[in-house]
């Protein structure tokens, strides 16, 4: 029986190309998020899922069994919004946080930003380092 590599895998595709993917003003957030997100993981990007940017990796098992690689943090650059991957529940965890951030949308794992000129930079770099020593 074939394997198939999972969704959510990081890959040999070149940084550039998703970095590319933004244009205008939001390129420039691009590479503000990819510099705050080197800062903090102290690693450099790898693209999982071809249009993430993943920041190291860590291994994780369910409660059902499943078990599988993710990357420490990650965000997605987009034509609409900036995704970032942050830990599941976050917003529940850190609601004081969101309040301050600025516009956004969260969900369970992910925050959407649709302008990062909008947002407190102090707080979106509190809520990724929170996220990723929560990950650890």
């Amino acid at each position: 029986m074939p394997t198939s590599e999972p969704a959510m895998s990081p890959s040999d595709l070149p940084v550039a190309e998703v970095l590319d993917r933004a244009t205008g003003p939001r390129r420039a957030e691009v590479d503000e998020l990819l510099q705050m997100h080197r800062e903090i993981s102290g690693e450099e990007p790898v693209v999982w899922a071809g249009r993430i940017l993943g920041f190291g990796q860590v291994d994780y098992a369910t409660d059902s069994g499943r078990t599988g690689i993710a990357p420490l943090l990650a965000f997605a650059p987009g034509a609409a919004k900036h995704t970032l991957y942050l830990v599941s529940d976050f917003a529940e965890r850190w609601p004081d946080l969101l309040e301050q951030l600025g516009p956004h949308r969260a969900s369970t794992a992910c925050l959407y930003l649709t302008r990062l000129s909008k947002v407190d930079r102090g707080v979106l770099r509190t809520l990724i380092e929170r996220s990723m020593a929560a990950s650890r």
